[in-house]
């Protein structure tokens, strides 16, 4: 499986990490709220939906694609 390589940090522990990323499954997710392209954030800490102005967690080395849970990019508590 062809695999990309994304630097992520990680909250819970110390320092940064190399998660591998799937290229396939970046290519199938979607947006669980309007069922569009997401793209990987540029820090590689989550997947963003532009539509809808969204970031869906990486946790675990694993996508939180959860409305309830997603992040506002428009957020002021996020700057």
């Amino acid at each position: 499986m062809p695999y990309t390589q994304y630097r992520v940090m990680h909250p819970a522990s110390e320092g940064e990490g190399i998660v591998p990323i799937d290229k396939e499954l970046l290519a199938i997710l979607a947006c669980p709220k309007c069922k569009g392209d997401v793209r990987l954030a540029k820090d590689g800490n989550g997947l963003v939906c532009e539509a809808c102005r969204l970031l869906y967690e990486i946790r675990d080395n694993i996508p939180v694609m959860l409305i309830d849970e997603a992040v506002r990019l428009d957020d002021p508590a996020r700057v």
